[in-house]
């Protein structure tokens, strides 16, 4: 009976390729013969071999799931009975589940991207509702001037490692049941570079960068929020020996304003009358973000009235037309009227008469059902009410 291959790796039989690997190389590191010298489990070791062999290969797949077995067809010396050519095709997928994913050859550049920064800028109202240009210290790393970035003293230069030759990476033979085999880690003494310095810079230390504290013009758009991030490409952390800038972020955070409170790209405010403004009607003068307004209070106006005034508010950060079809925002007036609570006589008989000639000297008032609260309306839902 031919082998199962897919049950010799335990995965499904549609099971993808990166199942298929991820499978092989953990059985891999269980049975390999230098961490398990049991001949049974030297068997089993190129059982999966065979396997991962046949399954990973698209063609060989295909012949072995139309009930073929590709390893005898092709001649291949590779399944249980040992290792041939084809077995030897998964030998880095072997290193690789001891010795990790393989890493680009030769040494390493000293030159690296800096890091994005981030500062917080604060904003009033209507700095963040129109639109400013804001002059901002930003203290971030820059090119050492002193080495232009070589972080090698000044008259001296970095050095060939004696090491590694320059290749930032030594090798070490060992072996194993394959023979020997050749290993590759970064040369301890460049720490990869292949360079060495022999005189770092006394400004930089040999980094190729110092901190320095500059100036920058920042242009907030219109609409901006809190929390709104602005990118400057490039006006980042320079990187280690003189690289690539990263970015700066600006995360605006906007002031609380004396009058207005904002939600969303709308304004909100409170203005409180009398009674008698409230029943007659009057005019309120409001410093809104366009100048001086004034809020026409009509006869019978309600406490808890809203009065709009439509694009008003915020300018729409991506300059689309509102719900108002405004370019802005809405300002939303909210009336609360209060009532006097110490009369003197001729107030208190002025007002009984208004009473009287309404016909309100004894009112029965309207009765609504209040609001409940949620124990309240849970205890009357078990009650069925």
């Amino acid at each position: 009976m031919a082998t199962d291959y897919y049950a010799v790796l335990g995965v499904r039989r549609d099971a993808s390729q990166d199942e298929i690997k991820k499978a092989f190389r953990r059985l891999a590191r269980e049975l390999h013969p230098d961490v398990n010298p049991d001949p049974k489990t030297q068997e089993r070791f190129k059982e999966i071999n065979a396997a991962y062999e046949v399954l990973s290969d698209p063609q060989k797949k295909q012949v072995f799931d139309l009930g073929g077995d590709p390893l005898s067809s092709s001649g291949g010396g590779g399944g249980a009975g040992g290792f041939g050519a084809g077995g030897f095709g998964n030998f880095s997928d072997i290193m690789d589940a001891f010795f990790g994913q393989s890493q680009q050859r030769g040494p390493r550049s000293r030159t690296r991207r800096g890091q994005d920064a981030m500062i917080r800028l604060d904003l009033e109202l209507d700095e963040a509702a129109f639109g400013t240009t804001k002059d901002i210290q930003v203290d971030t790393a820059v090119v050492c001037t002193t080495c232009s970035g070589e972080g090698a003293a000044p008259g001296t230069a970095a050095q060939t490692c004696d090491m590694c030759r320059g290749r930032g990476e030594v090798s070490q033979v060992t072996r194993s049941f394959l023979g020997q085999v050749m290993t590759s880690r970064p040369c301890p003494q460049c720490q990869g570079f292949g360079t060495v310095v022999p005189t770092p810079c006394p400004e930089c230390a040999g980094d190729g960068r110092v901190r320095s504290r500059r100036s920058l013009t920042v242009k907030i758009p219109a609409g901006v929020e809190n929390g709104t991030r602005i990118q400057l490409a490039g006006e980042g952390e320079v990187g280690p020996g003189g690289g690539p800038a990263g970015d700066l972020y600006v995360e605006i955070h906007e002031l609380p304003h004396s009058t207005f409170q904002r939600r969303g790209d709308d304004l909100h405010c409170t203005v409180t009358i009398p009674m008698t403004a409230a029943a007659l009607g009057t005019k309120c003068p409001l410093e809104t973000l366009d100048g001086l307004e004034e809020i026409d209070i009509r006869p019978g106006t309600q406490s808890g009235q809203a009065i709009p005034l439509h694009g008003r508010g915020v300018t729409h950060l991506r300059g689309d037309l509102g719900r108002s079809g405004q370019l802005r925002g809405d300002l939303i007036v909210h009336v609360e009227v209060t009532t006097p609570s110490k009369l003197d006589p001729a107030q208190e008989d002025l007002l009984r008469q208004l009473a009287k000639l309404r016909g309100e000297e004894r009112p029965l008032g309207q009765f609504a059902p209040g609001q409940q609260g949620l124990f309240s309306r849970l205890k009357d839902a078990f009650n069925g009410r």
